[in-house]
């Protein structure tokens, strides 16, 4: 069972917590003085071309200005690694984009203390049970759908509702729909592209245009009831009227306000299922195993290392079962902070060393089986020639 509970303060900074069964699983902030700009798509306005790093930056309005790479300029390649396998050399930026050109991008990485927000010009626009991708000519089925029937059902419906000139990812969600509710959020995506695509021709013929922003993202709440609301959510319940009044118009939108329960409760509702001691718990740098291992998180501009400790544990007179029963454990939790914690880009495991390859490869097996609950793609490349493991993991939402 699966519930949302929403925490507004005073201030309008809000805390969005995903609970299964008690436990604290996802949580997600958004402070009112930053507010994510990432899904926002703008007129761009190019201010300078960097020709020998193949990059450019691009005026959105916003003050300071993104960033974009010819990797996120020239058409998607390939529909599972985009233009990340690409020879990039053989393109010219120059043949591309000219300073001073309208540019139509949407805000792919939020901008940190030390970088710009990073944009594209592959625009994607999510709904309930597809994502939308303009310009692109991919169908590709979300990997947690496994059944062959079921997959092709959907493959065959989405086929017929797009246009040669866009591609489309159908989500976890849109499992057992029918094609008559997939059908309609397609073309309700279609809609809100060909909307934005009429902004931009009508802005960007203007002289002197302005930079200027075009689609808004629904803000945190807006995506995780987007993302969450056909899976097996029940409850949601918040402390503000706002929000509750947001909440109860999507729910009669999507024709759910009889199969998910709204509750207001002017209280703390952080103190439900002590959630404020598990988000506690969820910042802090050291987290202890049951065996009495540990393992630690740090997080740095360009990864995230995750050390695994023995701790306390001493196990038994085998050391590679002790070894391994720490890493087992240390797996299981790792893959829960993954997800509760949202940690995105390139992450690094170093194990308490194995000897045996036999090892190794049962904690990969049990990594890939804890990661399968993660809502996010995540991707395990393997053991390094240092025995480091490397992965990586999309984030879901992040300000940072």
């Amino acid at each position: 069972m699966q519930e949302i509970i929403i925490s507004q303060d005073k201030e309008n900074n809000k805390i969005v917590a995903l609970v299964e069964n008690g436990k604290l699983v996802e949580k997600y902030e958004e402070k009112e003085e930053s507010k994510r700009l990432e899904g926002n798509i703008y007129l761009g306005k190019v201010e300078n071309v960097l020709a020998g790093m193949q990059a450019a930056f691009v005026d959105i309005g916003i003050g300071k200005n993104t960033f974009i790479h010819i990797k996120d300029i020239i058409p998607k390649i390939s529909n599972e690694t985009g233009n990340k396998n690409e020879e990039l050399s053989k393109y010219d930026i120059k043949n591309y984009i000219k300073t001073g050109m309208p540019i139509l991008v949407q805000v792919k990485r939020d901008a940190t203390s030390k970088k710009g927000a990073r944009v594209s010009t592959h625009i994607s626009l999510p709904g309930r049970f597809v994502v939308l991708m303009p310009d692109t000519e991919f169908v590709t089925i979300s990997k947690k759908i496994e059944d062959p029937i079921e997959k092709q059902r959907l493959n065959n419906i989405v086929s017929k509702q797009i246009s040669k000139k866009s591609g489309i990812i159908v989500r976890t969600s849109a499992n057992g729909k029918s094609e008559e509710l997939i059908k309609k959020d397609i073309e309700t995506l279609n809609k809100e592209y060909e909307n934005i695509l009429n902004k931009f021709k009508t802005l960007q013929t203007e002289k002197d245009f302005k930079p200027c922003l075009l689609y808004k993202n629904d803000g945190i709440i807006g995506k995780i009831l987007t993302d969450l609301v056909d899976q097996d959510l029940s409850r949601i319940i918040t402390n503000n009227k706002e929000v509750e009044n947001h909440v109860k118009k999507f729910l009669i939108e999507t024709g759910l306000e009889q199969k998910v329960k709204l509750e207001y409760k002017n209280e703390n509702v952080l103190q439900i299922y002590d959630i404020e001691n598990q988000l506690e718990k969820a910042s802090s740098r050291k987290i202890w195993l049951k065996c009495g291992g540990f393992i630690t998180i740090d997080k740095t501009e360009a990864l995230t290392a995750i050390d695994v400790n023995s701790g306390k544990y001493v196990g038994t007179k085998n050391l590679e079962q002790t070894v391994y029963t720490v890493n087992k454990e240390a797996s299981i939790e790792i893959a829960k902070q993954l997800r509760l914690r949202d940690i995105g880009g390139i992450i690094i495991i170093d194990y308490i060393d194995m000897e045996k390859e036999e090892t190794k490869q049962k904690i990969l097996k049990t990594l890939e089986e804890e990661l399968k609950k993660d809502r996010s793609k995540t991707q395990i490349v393997g053991f390094t020639p240092l025995d480091l493991l490397e992965m990586t993991r999309k984030h879901i939402c992040s300000n940072d």
